[in-house]
């Protein structure tokens, strides 16, 4: 294996990023190909951190990915999460074998690994919890991201992401330091299915993360791939993930009255489910797409006119009803990603999307992990590529360029809206991690 390299002594350096993805069947064969193009990206930089995201065909061989990304990467630490698809480049392998990796090279930076082995009892409102639980991810005040990955079936997330909210450092403002990014594996749809590792420790339940301090800065888009139907409603009666009453009267009520409004186009989006987005901040006097947190409508009962969320309510909450929607899903995309390019090009990027997205959501492959190449892929110039005589077509030009870009399909996704993470549904998520100012 190649020694890693040596800083140089009185230059600071800026994160590097290499992805990687592999289509191969045969796990230690996908694991060795993904691997060494990530040592070839990262050209003798040594790798600080190892984020894998490995299929549901591989999940068996769990320990194996685990032992040999760290045999070549040789990182500090490595974290792994099972995924019915994954996605590395400018290609997501939806529900087909695939091992993608993300190799960070991360000078100055400190990484604090944990497993929910460490976690006390998830109490928000309990300030022992909360501190042992800062403790525990490694919260400091300088922390840029912490990074989680769970299992659905083993982990209280909403109760887990408002203590991790909460275990922050504060900076002088009173403002939260550091953003909580993850999702949820989902290669398994029963409990003991999935599989996280944190470098040799393989689990089929809990968590596994890392908390990154110092020399980094870490920006985020949460893109909702929900159109919002209907008019906001309050909440006046609710126990639980049910909901009563909307507005006084029975919620069944209301949201079969929300549907027979809907017209033809709107009715036809039914097939993908229907949604109920919760507003994150009830002060703003109007609400866009990016105010809600989706969630599906799971059941419904006549008897007593209630309906079922996935989700805790309580009554004064605003919601509205919402259908997923591949328009509004690639405009607000390509708008967030359209504010992002105006900044520094980020060294690389960790994409969280919906397993409801891909092609089950868009009619065309590789809708998200494209778009984000292409916003910040470096494309060569034509006149550079090029040579005397040659040709210059379309499909000759590189469509994503070279941006290192991974991720998975999870069940959940976890993204900072405001100063605050979340759970989400049907969004894309999009970590880009970059030189600190």
């Amino acid at each position: 294996m190649p020694a890693k390299s040596k800083p140089v002594p009185g230059v600071v350096l800026g994160p590097a990023v290499a992805a990687a993805l592999s289509a191969q069947p045969e796990t230690g064969l996908a694991v060795r190909a993904a691997a060494e193009d990530c040592l070839a990206q990262l050209a003798g930089r040594p790798c600080d951190l190892a984020l894998v995201f490995f299929s549901s065909h591989h999940t068996e061989q769990a320990e194996a990915i685990s032992r040999d990304v760290r045999g070549f990467l040789r990182p500090v630490h490595c974290l792994g999460v099972s995924a019915e698809s994954v996605l590395g480049g400018a290609v997501e392998l939806e529900r087909s074998p695939g091992v993608a990796v993300l190799a960070l090279s991360l000078p100055e930076v400190r990484l604090s690994a944990f497993t929910s082995d460490s976690f006390p009892p998830l109490d928000a409102k309990e300030k022992e919890h909360v501190a042992v639980l800062a403790g525990g991810v490694g919260a400091s005040d300088d922390s840029a991201a912490t990074l989680v990955f769970a299992d659905p079936f083993s982990i209280p997330v909403l109760q887990l992401l408002p203590a991790l909210n909460k275990a922050r450092r504060m900076d002088s403002n009173g403002k939260p330091i550091g953003k909580i990014i993850g999702g949820l594996a989902s290669a398994a749809r029963a409990p003991g299915g999935n599989a996280l590792f944190l470098d040799g420790k393989v689990a089929r339940f809990g968590a596994v993360g890392v908390t990154l301090s110092g020399n980094l800065k870490v920006d985020t888009i949460v893109s909702q791939g929900c159109r919002a139907v209907g008019q906001p409603l309050v909440i006046t009666r609710a126990k639980n993930n049910l909901i009563m009453q909307l507005g006084g009267k029975p919620a069944r009520e209301v949201m079969r009255e929300v549907v027979n409004d809907m017209d033809p186009g709107d009715r036809g989006a039914l097939s993908g489910g229907l949604f109920l987005g919760r507003v994150i901040n009830e002060y703003k006097d109007r609400f866009g797409r990016d105010d809600f947190l989706i969630r599906a409508v799971v059941g419904e009962d006549p008897a007593s006119g209630s309906i079922a969320v996935a989700d805790f309510v309580r009554p004064g909450q605003t919601v509205q009803f919402h259908v997923r929607d591949a328009d509004t899903a690639a405009q607000d995309l390509s708008l967030l990603l359209d504010g992002q390019r105006l900044h520094e090009r980020p060294a690389g990027g960790l994409l969280v999307t919906c397993n409801g997205r891909g092609t089950r959501l868009f009619q065309e492959k590789n809708h998200d992990a494209g778009a984000i190449c292409r916003a910040f892929g470096q494309v060569t110039a034509g006149e550079q590529l090029a040579k005397p005589g040659s040709m210059i077509t379309p499909s000759f030009l590189p469509a994503g360029g070279s941006f290192p870009l991974a991720g998975f399909f999870a069940s959940g996704e976890i993204a900072p809206v405001g100063a605050d993470s979340y759970l989400h549904g049907n969004s894309a998520c999009l970590t880009l991690f970059r030189s600190k100012p």
